[in-house]
């Protein structure tokens, strides 16, 4: 279980794994997590598939980095703080508030961004549903935002 909150802390932490995005040269760096952290609440494997419950804590002033989804279903509730999401155009397309329900889009088309521009930290409870043995999420580089 160590193993495993270690990988997903990391995945979540490099947050949440992906592509090469399109506006970026193709050695262009992922871009890194700043003040993210998890904790894997549950974990279960039926029929091939990770069902994964974590907390995932992004500090003031952090973000989750650039990133993608591979999995099947990611949703998930605000339980602290106030969380801004941003899709690859730079467009702020999301503000969730404590007890909002949230959905991430999957697949390598839709690379995106959360980030905690408050003063509390944002805690966030979410579930993957993934390939067994996948990650979470895939780092990518900036698309071209003035942010991370």
């Amino acid at each position: 279980m160590a193993r495993f909150q270690s990988r997903l802390g990391l995945a979540c932490s490099t947050t949440m794994i992906f592509m090469v995005s399109l506006a970026a040269a193709p050695t262009a760096a992922a871009t890194a997590p700043i003040g993210v952290s998890a904790v894997v609440l549950a974990k279960q494997t039926v029929a091939g598939k990770d069902y994964i419950v974590s907390d995932i804590t992004i500090a003031p002033n952090g973000s989750t980095g650039w990133h993608v989804h591979q999995g099947e279903v990611i949703y998930g509730v605000i339980k602290a703080g106030t969380l801004i999401h941003y899709a690859a155009d730079c467009s702020q397309d999301g503000v969730y508030n404590v007890g909002d329900p949230i959905t991430d889009p999957v697949g390598v088309d839709h690379v995106h961004l959360a980030r905690n521009l408050g003063t509390t930290p944002v805690v966030l409870e979410v579930t993957y549903v993934d390939t067994a043995g996948a990650p979470t999420a895939t780092s990518v580089p900036n698309p071209g935002c003035d942010f991370a």
